[in-house]
């Protein structure tokens, strides 16, 4: 079999991990690499393509899908896959898979760093330092410990799940929106479950693990963050999406909340000229929560399996639904 493998992507700086478990599954199989602008590449030679693997940012609508003749698989880069037209797809006979859990301790650790971070503050001292102030004079104001603090996790799958769990560790009370883990499961997990509102009003902090969807798209905006406390933090490593941007802007600026810690914003690739760059009291990371060289690895020699997999006709684990 020589199949023809086609990897649409622009942040990887090099393809070694998968042409490895390609090459070994396939020896005489050809790769070509093209980049977010892919729709000439698509006429030229992507029709052709057995295997796609694709960058979790590429956009693979039914127009691009309907001149695919030979695909079997997309394999995405990712454990998200909100912008493959999967539907579209499956009519097509095309496999759609995806790398759930790769990322799961680093994202949770990512989450609970970013709760140390907001609360010691460990890099904002410079300015009173400079001021010739030490000590007590040199803080603001004093922060409440993490232990007996209240985190408010939105989506109980996997990494909501070991967020939950490093956070009890710490002694913090945890709650949990999700309408899809029943209050029983949640108390095994040492989890309160309640509603939006109930556990945004009483959070300290504020994780968001839900999948963009129709119904999670915008679910956090004007209205919800207006139930936070004054003293409470979002952390959002899910989607951007999920978080009405103009509506936390406002609410930091304004002091509504304390502050937020965002890995993801609704356009990636950002221009980096977007409102949120510049906004004092939101502390942006370019889209890293999920990375380790263990999770690097993972990721990409799960995507190039999947496809591999799916080529051989073997059953695979990692399908994607509409």
């Amino acid at each position: 079999m020589k199949p023809f493998i086609w990897i649409i992507d622009e942040e990887w700086p090099d393809y070694a991990v998968e042409e490895a478990v390609l090459k070994e599954a396939f020896p005489e199989c050809t790769i070509r690499i093209s980049g977010y602008e892919y729709r000439a590449d698509l006429e030229a030679f992507g029709k052709d393509a057995d295997a796609i693997l694709s960058q979790i940012y590429v956009k693979l609508d039914d127009e691009a899908l309907s001149k695919l003749h030979r695909c079997k698989v997309i394999s995405v880069f990712g454990g998200g896959y909100d912008r493959v037209d999967v539907a579209s797809a499956m009519r097509r006979g095309i496999k759609v898979t995806f790398v759930p859990g790769y990322c799961v301790d680093d994202v949770s650790d990512y989450v609970i760093a970013a709760i140390f971070h907001v609360n010691k503050r460990i890099d904002s001292y410079r300015d009173a330092m400079h001021s010739g102030l030490w000590g007590v004079p040199a803080m603001k104001e004093l922060p409440h410990r993490v232990r007996g603090s209240n985190l408010f996790v939105i989506g109980l799958g996997r990494i909501g799940r070991a967020t939950a769990k490093k956070a009890g560790l710490l002694g913090m009370n945890i709650s949990a929106y999700d309408p899809y883990v029943d209050e029983e499961t949640m108390a095994s997990l040492g989890v309160r479950k309640t509603d939006l509102y109930s556990g945004l009003a009483a959070a300290d902090f504020v994780t968001i693990h839900a999948k963009l969807t129709e119904e999670t798209d915008s679910m956090i905006g004007e209205r919800e963050l207006a139930c936070m406390k004054q003293s409470a933090f979002l952390i959002n490593t899910a989607r951007g999406k999920i978080v009405k941007v103009d509506d936390l802007i406002r609410a930091v600026t304004e002091g509504s909340i304390a502050g937020a810690v965002v890995d993801v914003v609704p356009v990636e690739p950002p221009t980096f000229r977007e409102a949120i760059f510049t906004c004092p009291g939101i502390v942006i990371t370019p889209h890293v929560s999920y990375l380790s060289q263990e999770s690097f690895f993972e990721l990409k020699s799960r995507t190039a399996g999947n496809a591999v997999k799916v080529l051989r006709g073997e059953p695979v684990d990692d399908i994607a639904e509409p």
